[in-house]
């Protein structure tokens, strides 16, 4: 592998997958929340860079190539696994993070049956924009993790407290509290639709992707 600076941006996006968890390790929420967030998209700012330097210095590797789509797959599953978890299994998220689990292990497992013909399940610009659409989803989604954090904190807490958050420089009638418990609702509506959109999107490159195999799994059956 050479270490020229597309396939370190790769390199990098690949440990911050399993760092997104290890956020919630070490940190209390709604610090946790924030610092995942900022690290998710952090990392998936790296997945534009690392694609179009190569292109531009001319530094496209296999290596690259193959951990490109890796990274992205390990960062789309484990942040996931962590919203599903945090959110308390709510089914609006878990139908379409389950269509995205499982499209991401079966085109895997697609391109590994085709071998050397993997090439035919080359990523469409489709799903580039199914990659954009998820990691946007899953960011929105840790906001709002983070403010319903920060609205379920405040409502366990004494009202002298809750009355000190209304005075911090808002008025009595737009407070922490109020932004929160709004903004938490709100974008997580929000999170929800894009993740739908997303798990639209997925469905139907996964169909795609399985279409170009036919042939091939045709001839196996036979």
């Amino acid at each position: 592998m050479r270490w020229n600076i597309p396939n370190t941006l790769t390199f990098i996006r690949l440990l911050a997958a399993p760092g997104v968890a290890v956020m919630f390790l070490y940190f209390a929420r709604p610090w946790a929340d924030w610092f995942a967030l900022v690290l998710f998209l952090s990392a998936a700012v790296t997945d534009f860079f690392d694609g179009y330097l190569a292109r531009l210095w001319r530094q496209e590797s296999r290596v690259g190539a193959m951990l490109d789509p890796i990274a992205d797959k390990a960062m789309v599953v484990i942040a996931l696994l962590v919203i599903t978890g945090f959110s308390g299994m709510d089914p609006w998220l878990i139908i379409p993070a389950t269509v995205i689990l499982f499209r991401e292990v079966f085109v895997s497992g697609l391109r590994e049956f085709l071998g050397s013909k993997s090439s035919l399940l080359a990523v469409t610009k489709l799903a580039k924009w199914k990659t954009t659409a998820q990691m946007v989803a899953i960011s929105v989604l840790f906001a709002a993790m983070g403010l319903e954090y920060v609205r379920e904190q405040a409502l366990a807490r004494n009202h002298s407290l809750m009355r000190e958050m209304s005075n911090a420089g808002l008025d009595a009638d737009f407070n922490v509290l109020s932004l929160a418990t709004f903004g938490g609702e709100t974008v997580w509506l929000f999170g929800l639709a894009l993740i739908w959109v997303a798990a639209a999107l997925t469905a139907i490159t996964g169909w795609d992707y399985l279409k170009k195999a036919m042939p091939y799994l045709k001839d196996v059956a036979e």
